[in-house]
């Protein structure tokens, strides 16, 4: 038996076979890991590609977080907010081409505090009752996580960024803390939520030891879904001139978390796209099994900028949906338009 049959029957991975998989030439290993994480996805979720319609709400954050472009120090960022009206405008054109599962995603913006918030997803639900609501608005309080849920939210996605505290240290400001980051993720757990963690792929000070926390902490959490992706620099950030993350250690390691976590969501991400112009069809390939098009008001996707050189910001809704159904197509995969839930229930 080979390490990655190994890996996926106990579901487990060594430090030192991570760091192997990670920086081996051998093509065949390498094609071998990619089948395996898809025969592992198809047996969960069969030969489904879930499709999520993602709303920028804010690009206005209190953090100042060293990677992202929207920073409260970065003066050249542009800022805008969403109104309700657009909020719901979006999902509207949203639900007619099909997404039924609308997440919202914002910086930390204290405008959408939990009484805007609720208001908002209480709207949706009351008009969308068949529909996933899925949150992504970094750290509040258990309190204002409950008025969400409770509002009629289903899912919350918040990026653990990294399971090391000391590289946490390094990636964000003093006032921040690693801990509390974590405690929020077993708060939207405890309450029900479905959760979704991750991490950025080759950010800085990031080692084979981190990686090896970050999987752990998979394996521990047991989350709903997962989003990794490549970190990508963002100009007027204390990190602008860091390379940019690997492509092929961010395909590895998705396949990787499918062999730890089958019943995982896993995403496809736009940054796997902007560093490859067929990275989300070869997310798929290596064992995701989301992607999100983009139903945010075309005129303002470029200005939610965490990063630099995004893709699709100048397409409508439509054309993002068609666009990203074709490709997936193309590699001889369905998109399909219900909500895609978590399915715990099958065993690899």
């Amino acid at each position: 038996m080979n390490i990655i049959e190994q890996i996926r029957d106990i579901k487990d991975i060594t430090r030192e076979q991570l760091e192997l998989i990670l920086t081996t030439e051998n093509k065949e290993s390498v094609d071998f890991l990619r089948r395996t994480a898809r025969e592992v996805a198809d047996a969960v979720y069969g030969n489904k590609i879930f499709m999520r319609g993602l709303v920028e709400i804010s690009s206005h954050c209190k953090n100042d977080c060293l990677y992202c472009g929207l920073r409260r120090s970065n003066t050249t960022a542009v800022r805008y907010r969403l109104t309700d009206e657009k909020i719901l405008e979006c999902c509207d054109n949203g639900y007619r081409l099909g997404f039924r599962t609308f997440v919202l995603q914002g910086g930390e913006d204290p405008w959408f505090d939990d009484t805007r918030m609720c208001r908002i997803v209480s709207a949706i639900r009351g008009r969308y009752p068949d529909c996933a609501i899925t949150l992504s608005l970094g750290e509040r309080s258990r309190q204002s996580y409950q008025s969400l849920f409770d509002a009629g939210a289903n899912r919350y996605l918040l990026r653990h960024e990294t399971a090391s505290p000391e590289h946490y240290a390094k990636l964000h400001p003093s006032e921040m803390s690693f801990q509390n980051r974590i405690d929020c993720l077993y708060t939207l757990k405890d309450i029900g939520y479905q959760v979704g963690c991750g991490f950025m792929v080759g950010s800085p000070y990031q080692t084979f030891d981190t990686l090896y926390s970050d999987l752990q902490f998979i394996r521990s959490f047991q989350p709903h879904m997962v989003g990794i992706g490549p970190f990508i620099s963002a100009h007027d950030t204390p990190f602008a001139n860091q390379p940019n993350g690997k492509v092929s250690y961010t395909l590895r390691l998705l396949a990787i978390i499918r062999l730890l976590h089958p019943p995982v969501l896993l995403p496809a991400t736009t940054a796997l796209g902007t560093l490859h112009p067929q990275g989300r069809e070869l997310g798929i390939q290596f064992g995701a099994n989301v992607v999100m098009p983009n139903l945010s008001p075309r005129d303002h996707r470029k200005d939610y900028s965490i990063y630099d050189n995004k893709i699709c910001t100048g397409e409508e809704a439509a054309e993002c949906r068609a666009c990203t159904e074709q490709r997936i197509r193309n590699i001889g995969y369905e998109t399909v338009v219900d909500r895609g839930d978590f399915n715990p229930n099958t065993e690899y």
